[in-house]
């Protein structure tokens, strides 16, 4: 393109034209030529479409023995980019994760536009993984403190309204700012009764479901910490809380391998399968998603799956990620994904890979104008 007339128009010509264009588009165009990916990834055009909404986007994460293979005595990355499904278009994308100068990157959590992963360094590539924050769209990324590799095997990574990163585990959580002036990670005790089941974070609270049962039967329940309790208080506190209300009733014995997810504004989503019978080994008749409104403590039953789709499901082993209004599930040999958009229920066709893959995943908001 040297000899087009394009490149004799001036920079804000060039600005207002690709402005016109959705984020959708400008995500497109970009791969169209190296002009068009100077353009629309500089600083500059950046700037001037800063007020541009963001794009809801579902992230997958690959089964972790893909995430690398051994080859003379070195992990060689086999995976370096991201697949993302946009519900409202029906469509796939991918971001190239090249840029990034680390081995295996795992993305495990979003928030804000900006993605985080765990990552090998090509040095040192048996040491401890580094965590890196980065956006896709822009190629930008920055690394947090090292932390040690039993952080990165047994650790949940969670991220708040404010970009604030835990890593937490059952004994102790660690909570890093890019506003605190020290730029380390504060280290703090758990003391959870079990390993935390999907934390979330939810107005500023960690929310996380423990097994309180015996090594035969399972009995689940809600535990929150609110996080400026924890940075205001000393290291040894207990600072989790088990919620429990009278009015629930039987509701955590109802529902067989609970996960939890974000919902809209103060809302918490509970999902899994509704037990027949509270027989140990029970069939479930449907996949339930309840709702906790955390202003009136109250849950009610927002859907549940439908029958012809839970026979997909109901044999296998599945996993669940999302948010807001949208529920995704993955199930081994199923093929392809059963959305819930808190409407309808419908599949997502043409997974990347054979499609019978277990998959986790989560919601990514793709902005341009996020900073790592």
């Amino acid at each position: 393109m040297e000899d087009s007339p394009i490149n004799s128009l001036p920079e804000d010509t060039l600005h207002q034209i690709f402005s016109s264009l959705s984020l959708r588009q400008i995500m497109i165009c970009r791969s169209v030529c190296k002009l068009f990916n100077q353009i629309l990834t500089s600083s500059s055009f950046i700037h001037y479409i800063s007020t541009r909404s963001h794009l809801n986007l579902l992230g997958l994460r690959r089964p972790p023995h893909h995430h690398y293979h051994h080859n003379h005595s070195r992990h060689v990355s086999l995976f370096t980019s991201l697949h993302m499904y946009d519900p409202d278009q029906n469509q796939w994308l991918r971001f190239n994760l090249d840029f990034l100068p680390f081995l295996s990157p795992h993305p495990v959590a979003s928030s804000l536009g900006l993605l985080y992963l765990w990552a090998n360094s090509p040095d040192s590539p048996d040491s401890d993984k580094s965590l890196i924050v980065c956006n896709p769209l822009t190629r930008q990324y920055r690394v947090l403190p090292r932390l040690g590799s039993a952080w990165s095997r047994h650790g949940s990574v969670l991220v708040d309204s404010r970009n604030g990163v835990m890593v937490l585990t059952e004994l102790a959580a660690l909570y890093f700012s890019f506003s605190q002036k020290t730029q380390q990670w504060l280290k703090f005790s758990s003391n959870l009764p079990s390993k935390p089941r999907s934390p979330i974070f939810v107005s500023n609270s960690v929310f996380a479901l423990c097994d309180v049962g015996s090594p035969w039967r399972s009995k689940w329940k809600l535990f929150a910490c609110a996080v400026k309790n924890m940075l205001n208080s000393n290291v040894m506190n207990n600072n989790w809380e088990c919620l429990e209300r009278h009015e629930w009733g039987d509701i955590f014995d109802i529902i067989k391998r609970p996960r939890l997810i974000c919902g809209n504004g103060n809302k918490i989503l509970m999902i899994g399968g509704l037990k027949l019978s509270y027989s140990l080994n029970q069939s479930c008749l449907t996949i339930l998603i309840l709702r906790l409104d955390l202003e009136t403590m109250e849950w009610e039953e927002a859907t549940r799956m439908p029958e012809e789709m839970h026979l997909w499901f109901q044999d296998s082993k599945f996993k669940v990620f999302g948010g807001g209004n949208r529920v995704c599930f993955s199930g081994k040999k199923v093929g392809r994904l059963a959305l819930w958009d808190g409407c309808e229920w419908r599949w997502i066709d043409g997974v990347p890979g054979n499609g019978d893959e277990l998959y986790s995943g989560f919601m990514f908001e793709a902005r341009l104008t996020a900073v790592p």
